[in-house]
């Protein structure tokens, strides 16, 4: 892992130094006293820099590549372009530069559509989720998929509906009855404590910030506002989304931060070995353990037959092999496993 990871940052360290030496170039006293009369040449280089070689860099360091990926780049390239090399030495491929401000703003069309859509279609979503026996947090994303294309833009602003929701509208909610995670923990007050220094945080740091960067204080201040109606949330949604089971599928979710659906017949096997739940958990293992004042081991890892998806805030989806869990209720939490994966080992 280490290797690779060097590999990754030798793309990163790459990308800076042709990032740099185009700004240098354009931007200082060395650069100017080098540049030829004629430029025509070295912008073309500097173009193909902005909208091919570092596009490439950027998603050889992140591991991902993708059509769409790259033409987002490099129109992303066009439009830093225009902001790095000055328009006297750009002026023959301006329209290069155009160009990437017009994929850019049909991408943000397409986002506001997307949006658009998601307003459109919330009452539906909300009938569907009323209408539902899954815990909000699975039942409300089940029915935007449903209604509206999956899209990351879409996916952000349904976190930002939960957190609205569970930070403001979910306190007259009884909490469900079921086997739990956190109550065992000090996941609560750790919350508490987050939310307490962000606080301190906002009065010291704002007051200091108000008269040297007034803009800045205010978006630290919203930051900070943000952040601790977060936390809030997160505080609700796992006091009011306990685990929950059906005949075949397990609903883990561990407040905002992550949740997953594993089906009982993709449980290869329960693994219970004490050395591998107190060993490092590996990277293909997700773990459901509430944050602990002490270390927190996990009781159980289900290996799964198939990667099971699991989705994060801000709707980020990552897949695992294997699932480690802490639970309260230990014995019940191990009768529940075993009876939902016996159905399917008989």
């Amino acid at each position: 892992m280490m290797i690779v990871k060097r590999k990754q940052n030798i793309w990163l360290a790459f990308l800076l130094v042709v990032l740099a030496s185009n700004y240098t170039l354009y931007n200082t006293g060395v650069g100017s006293s080098i540049l030829p009369l004629e430029t025509k040449g070295v912008v073309m280089g500097s173009l193909i820099d902005f909208v091919v070689v570092m596009p490439v860099l950027l998603m050889l360091y992140k591991g991902k590549f993708s059509l769409k990926q790259a033409i987002l780049l490099a129109a992303f390239g066009c439009i830093a372009a225009r902001f790095i090399i000055p328009m006297e030495h750009l002026q023959p491929y301006v329209a290069v530069t155009w160009a990437g401000f017009a994929i850019e703003g049909a991408v943000l069309l397409v986002e506001i559509f997307l949006v658009a859509t998601l307003v459109r279609y919330l009452p539906k979503i909300l009938v569907d989720v009323r209408g539902s026996s899954l815990p909000d947090l699975f039942s409300f994303s089940k029915a935007v998929d449903k209604h509206v294309p999956n899209h990351p833009v879409v996916q952000m602003i349904c976190m930002d509906m939960l957190v609205l929701y569970y930070g403001f509208a979910s306190w007259k909610r009884q909490e469900r009855q079921g086997l739990t995670l956190h109550k065992n923990s000090s996941y609560i007050a750790f919350q508490l404590m987050i939310i307490h220094g962000i606080a301190i945080e906002t009065i010291g740091i704002h007051w200091l910030l108000h008269e040297k960067s007034l803009v800045l204080s205010i978006v630290l201040l919203i930051f900070n506002i943000y952040s601790v109606i977060f936390f809030i949330a997160d505080m609700q949604a796992i006091r009011l989304n306990p685990v929950y089971v059906t005949d075949d599928t397990l609903y883990l979710s561990l407040g905002l931060m992550k949740r997953t659906e594993i089906r009982f017949d993709k449980i290869e096997a329960l693994i219970e070995d004490k050395e591998q739940l107190e060993g490092k958990l590996s990277k293909d293992t997700i773990d459901f353990v509430a944050r602990d004042f002490g270390e927190a081991y996990p009781q159980f890892i289900l290996r799964m037959k198939e990667p099971v998806e699991v989705t994060f805030m801000l709707g980020i989806k990552k897949r695992y092999h294997q699932v480690a869990i802490k639970a309260d209720q230990v014995q019940e939490f191990r009768q529940m496993l075993e009876h939902g994966m016996a159905k399917y080992l008989a």
